[in-house]
C-alpha cells in the first residue's frame, strides 16, 4: 500500500484479500474495517472521492485486514463493537457476539412481559439481551446472570458505558440466584460437540466456547436451566433461543417441567428459533 492510496484502491484490495480466505461477505467485512481504521462513517467512506488511506492507518488497515483474512478473527472482534437493537455495544472475546436473530428473544419479552415484571437474562455475555430491555421497556427490573466472571465484566461496562441499569449476577444458571424473578430468558449454549467440525472458523477459532457448546445433543445447558426454572413456582415464562432442529425437544422440556402454554417462534430465516413456555 503507497504512501497516500486512494481508499477505493485500499477498498478493492482488502476485498480481494477477504474474499480469497473464504470468508462470506468480503465488501461488507471490508466496508466496515476500512471505516473503523479511518475513524470515518462507512457512508462517507463510500462517498467521499478524496479519502485516502495515509499514515498510521496505513498500518491499521494493513493489520485489520490480515486479522479477517489470515486469523478470520470476525469482524466484530477487529472493530470491537456490534449494533444490537438500539444499542452499539462493545464486544470482545470475553463474551459472545450477539447475533441478530437473538433480537427475536429481545422482542418476544418484550410483547410478553407485564409492566414491573423482574426478568433474569441466564448467560447474559455481554449483556445484549438484558441491557436491551433496559433501554426498550424501563419499567421492567432487570438483571444478568452470567458463570464467566470475564464476561459479566464486559457486560457491566457495557451497562456503564450506556447508562442503563441492570443487576449482574455471577451464578450457574440458577444456582444460588434468588428466587424473586417472573420471567426466565436465555441464550444459551446449544451447539452440540458433534458439529464442532462444521462451524466456521470464526466461530470456533475466537468465540469462548463455554458460551457455544452443550453436549452431545446440545441440549444439557438448556435441560439443566428448564429443570431449575420449572422447580420456582415464581417463574410464570420462560423463553429460550436455541438451534435448528431444536424446538421439538425444548417444548417437550417444558412441558414436562410444568409450563403448560408452549409455542415457538420462527427468526427471519424461518427457524424455530425461540421457544416460550408460560404457566
Amino acid at each position: 500500500m503507497r504512501s497516500a492510496t486512494p481508499v477505493r484502491d485500499a477498498l478493492d484490495g482488502a476485498i480481494t484479500a477477504i474474499a480469497a480466505a473464504g470468508c462470506e461477505t468480503p465488501r461488507l467485512d471490508a466496508e466496515l474495517l476500512l471505516a473503523h481504521a479511518l475513524g470515518v462513517s462507512r457512508e462517507r467512506l463510500l462517498t467521499d472521492r478524496d479519502l485516502t488511506v495515509s499514515g498510521p492507518a496505513v498500518r491499521a488497515v494493513q493489520d485489520a485486514v490480515r486479522r479477517r483474512a489470515v486469523l478470520r478473527e470476525p469482524v466484530a472482534y477487529i472493530t470491537g463493537v456490534r449494533a444490537f437493537r438500539r444499542l452499539a455495544l462493545a464486544v470482545d472475546r470475553r463474551a459472545l457476539i450477539p447475533r441478530p436473530e437473538t433480537e427475536l428473544l429481545v422482542e418476544i419479552a418484550l410483547a410478553a412481559l407485564s409492566a414491573g415484571a423482574r426478568v433474569l437474562d441466564v448467560g447474559t455475555g455481554g449483556g445484549a439481551v438484558a441491557l436491551a430491555l433496559a433501554d426498550e421497556r424501563p419499567d421492567l427490573h432487570v438483571a444478568g446472570s452470567d458463570l464467566s466472571v470475564d464476561a459479566l465484566a464486559l457486560a457491566r461496562a457495557n451497562g456503564e458505558r450506556l447508562g442503563l441499569r441492570v443487576d449482574w449476577v455471577h451464578a450457574d444458571l440458577l444456582a444460588g440466584v434468588p428466587d424473586e424473578f417472573d420471567a426466565i430468558l436465555s441464550n444459551p449454549p446449544y451447539v452440540a460437540e458433534s458439529e464442532r467440525s462444521s462451524l466456521a472458523p470464526e466461530i470456533v477459532r475466537h468465540e469462548p466456547p463455554g458460551a457455544l457448546f452443550a453436549g452431545p445433543d446440545g441440549l444439557d445447558c438448556i435441560r439443566a436451566l428448564i429443570a431449575q426454572a420449572g422447580a420456582r413456582a415464581r417463574v410464570r415464562t420462560i423463553a429460550l433461543e436455541h438451534g435448528l432442529g431444536q424446538a421439538q425437544a425444548v417444548t417437550a422440556l417444558l412441558g414436562a417441567a410444568g409450563f403448560s402454554e408452549v409455542r415457538s417462534e420462527r427468526d427471519l430465516a424461518g427457524i424455530e428459533r425461540v421457544t416460550v413456555g408460560r404457566r
